[in-house]
C-alpha cells in the first residue's frame, strides 16, 4: 500500500486543496469506523479540512454497511442529508453496499462516485474534480481481487481506538453477504499490528478494541498465503506486552474460535478486559444447521460456562437473528429459553432479511415479517432485563472506569473494564483517564452512578451496602 499512497499523493497534488472541506459518515461495524478514520487521515494529509457531516463540505464520503435491508435504506437517507448540507458537494459512497450493488447506488440522485472493496483505499486517486455528475461513476473490482490487507485504525473521535487486525471471511453462513462484500479472510502482520498499537498508545489513547470480520481467524493470509503464520492467541499474547495501553478489548469472536487457551489467557491478562461478545445467532441446533454455523448450542454453553467460572464478573454479549427461514415458534422459544438459561449480559438482535445471492434467500419456510418483528421485540425486552440484572449484580463492587470526553448535561460518562456504562458529575480533569470507583446506583436511564473509591463521602464501611433503584418487577427475567 505504500506505493499506492505515493501515487495517491502525486496524483492528487494536481488539484488545489486549499480551503476544501471533507465530511464523513459511517454506517455499520467497528471495522468500518476504523477504515473511515484511516481514509479521513489521508484526506487531511492531502490538505483537506475535516468537518461535521451536516456542514457544507466540498466532499462527502459515506462508508456503508449492507448487513440488512435497513442499512441499504439508510444509505439513501444519508445521501439526502449530504445534499441538504451542500447541493453542490461531491458525494462518494464506499463500503459493503457499494461493493455489492454499485449500480443501484450510482442511480441514487446526488451520488457522484461509487468505490468498491479495494478502490475505497485509493479514494483520492478517483476524485479528479469537484463537479457534480449526472450519474454516479462506478469503480468496483471483482470480489476475488479483494485479497490484500490494508491496515486501519480509528483515532481522534473517541477515547478508544478500533484497530483492524483481520478482514474478509472464508465462512459460508447461508444468510451472510460479507464474503461477497469483503472477500477472503486475510490478516495484517503481527509486527505491523504491534507497530500500530504503539502508535495509538503514543497518541494518548487508553483503550484498543480489536476489530475484523472474523477476528478469531487472525493469522490466515498474514503474508499473502492461506496458511496461519500466527494465531489469534499469538496476537493477544504479543499485544498484552505493549506498554502505554491500559485496556484491550476483543470486539467479537466466533464461539468455535474462542478456545480454552484464549479464555484462560484473558482471565489472567494485564490488559485484556473481561468482556466477550460471542455471536450466537440461534439457540436451536436445527436452525444453526440451516445457517451453516460451525458449532452447536452445547459448545456455546461450554464457552460461557468457562468464562464465568474464571471471571465471575465478566460481561458476555451475544448476537441473535430472529425470523430465519424455517424458524418455527418452537425454534424461537428454544432460542429464548436457551439465552435465559445462560449468564448473558446483553443481546444484539437482528431481524432476518433476505439478501441477494445468499442460499438462505431461496430457502422454504419464510417467516412472516410481522412474526419476525414480534420475535425481535421479545428478545430486545429480554436483553433489557438481562442487562439490568447484570448491572444490579455489580452494584457495591469496585471497578475501573475509563472516562470519555463529552459533557452530557452536567455528567461525564464512561465504561468499566467489564463494559458497564457509568456516570458521575462532570469534571474535565477526568477526561480520558481511568478511575477506581464503587458502582453505587442505577439511574432512571439505566446508567450506573459511581463514587470514587477514595471519596471522603463514601467511607469503606458503606461500600458493601449501596443504595440503588430496585428493578421494576415487569423487567424481572
Amino acid at each position: 500500500m505504500k506505493n499506492n499512497q505515493l501515487h495517491l499523493n502525486v496524483t492528487f497534488a494536481l488539484m488545489n486543496t486549499t480551503g476544501l472541506k471533507v465530511a464523513f459518515h459511517t454506517l455499520g461495524c467497528k471495522l468500518n469506523f476504523a477504515e473511515t478514520s484511516t481514509i479521513a487521515r489521508n484526506f487531511v494529509e492531502s490538505g483537506f479540512e475535516k468537518v461535521g457531516f451536516d456542514q457544507p463540505a466540498d466532499v462527502f464520503v459515506i462508508n456503508t454497511c449492507s448487513v440488512t435491508q435497513n442499512a441499504d435504506n439508510e444509505t439513501r437517507q444519508i445521501v439526502h442529508r449530504a445534499l441538504r448540507a451542500n447541493p453542490e458537494g461531491v458525494i462518494i459512497v464506499i463500503g459493503c453496499y457499494a461493493q455489492l450493488k454499485p449500480e443501484e447506488i450510482a442511480n441514487i440522485p446526488g451520488v457522484d462516485l461509487v468505490l468498491g472493496a479495494t478502490e475505497k483505499f485509493n479514494i483520492l486517486n478517483y476524485l479528479t474534480s469537484l463537479k457534480k455528475s449526472d450519474k454516479g461513476k462506478v469503480h468496483s473490482c471483482e470480489i476475488s481481487e479483494a485479497n490484500v490487507f490494508v491496515s486501519s485504525y480509528s483515532i481522534g473521535d473517541r477515547t478508544r481506538a478500533f484497530l483492524k487486525v483481520q478482514d474478509g471471511c472464508d465462512y459460508k453462513c447461508s444468510y451472510c453477504t460479507i464474503p461477497l462484500a469483503r472477500g477472503i479472510s486475510r490478516s495484517d502482520t503481527l509486527d505491523n499490528i504491534l507497530t500500530k498499537a504503539r502508535e495509538i498508545a503514543g497518541q494518548g489513547i487508553r483503550e484498543i478494541v480489536l476489530t475484523g470480520v472474523n477476528t478469531g481467524d487472525f493469522g490466515k493470509g498474514e503474508f499473502g498465503n492461506k496458511k496461519h503464520e500466527h494465531t489469534f492467541m499469538d496476537l493477544i499474547a504479543a499485544l498484552d506486552e505493549v506498554d502505554g495501553i491500559d485496556r484491550i478489548r476483543i470486539s467479537s469472536i466466533e464461539p468455535n474460535l474462542l478456545s480454552d487457551e484464549i479464555i484462560q489467557f484473558v482471565a489472567q491478562s494485564k490488559r485484556f478486559v473481561p468482556h466477550f461478545h460471542i455471536p450466537l445467532q440461534s439457540g436451536s441446533d436445527y436452525i444453526l444447521g440451516l445457517m451453516r454455523r460451525r458449532y452447536k448450542r452445547a459448545l456455546y454453553a461450554d464457552r460461557v460456562a468457562l468464562i464465568t467460572s474464571l471471571m465471575p464478573d465478566a460481561c458476555i454479549g451475544a448476537d441473535v437473528i430472529v425470523g430465519f427461514p424455517g424458524e418455527t415458534e418452537a425454534h424461537f422459544m428454544e432460542t429464548y429459553e436457551f439465552i435465559k438459561s445462560l449468564p448473558i449480559s446483553y443481546l444484539h438482535v437482528f431481524t432476518y432479511s433476505e439478501r441477494d445471492n445468499t442460499p438462505a434467500a431461496m430457502m422454504p419456510g419464510k417467516v412472516p415479517v410481522s412474526e419476525r418483528k414480534g420475535r425481535n421485540k421479545m428478545l430486545r425486552t429480554l436483553s433489557a432485563k438481562l442487562q439490568r440484572a447484570y448491572y444490579e449484580s455489580q452494584l457495591g463492587k469496585i471497578h475501573t472506569v475509563l472516562w470519555e470526553t463529552e459533557n452530557k448535561q452536567g455528567y461525564i460518562q464512561g465504561y468499566t473494564e467489564n463494559y458497564i456504562r457509568c456516570k458521575t458529575f462532570w469534571n474535565p480533569h477526568l477526561v480520558n483517564s481511568t478511575q477506581r470507583v464503587v458502582l453505587n446506583s442505577i439511574d432512571e436511564s439505566g446508567i450506573v452512578r459511581v463514587v470514587p473509591v477514595d471519596s471522603p463521602s463514601y467511607p469503606p464501611s458503606q461500600k458493601d451496602n449501596p443504595v440503588f433503584q430496585p428493578l421494576d418487577e415487569t423487567l424481572r427475567v
